[in-house]
């Protein structure tokens, strides 16, 4: 089960990445019109038209694997801790452990018994 989830964490950051990659590469809306009155050139790599719908579609499938791989990892994230009941209880519970071990090591002496003397401070 370890490898799996790897595996879609891998799927995870590749994709992540190649769609950071893939909207930088896009035009804006307002690109053609700045193009139109001559202040750049509307060329580019795939068409006038082509590269709008190539890039947008492959940034809409890669938007797709990045959310269902999202998923997968909650829910396997969510089978490991099932015993707990919440993914939220987990964490709280380890780390009370130490809280109450460095609570009774740094936890002020006792205080002298009612018959002792008691040495008066001013």
């Amino acid at each position: 089960m370890n490898v799996i989830v790897n595996v879609i964490f891998a799927v995870q950051m590749l994709a992540a990445l190649v769609m950071i990659g893939l909207i930088l590469i896009q035009h804006g809306k307002g690109a053609d019109m700045g193009a139109a009155f001559g202040s750049g050139s509307s060329g580019s790599l795939f068409g006038a038209s082509g590269s709008a719908n190539f890039l947008s579609r492959t940034t809409a499938v890669l938007a797709s694997v990045f959310l269902a791989s999202t998923l997968a990892l909650a829910y396997f994230g969510h089978a490991r801790l099932a015993g707990s009941g919440s993914v939220l209880e987990a964490p709280a519970a380890a780390a009370a452990q130490p809280a109450d071990a460095a609570s009774a090591a740094t936890a002020p002496p006792a205080t002298p018994a009612s018959g002792a003397a008691q040495i008066p401070t001013k």
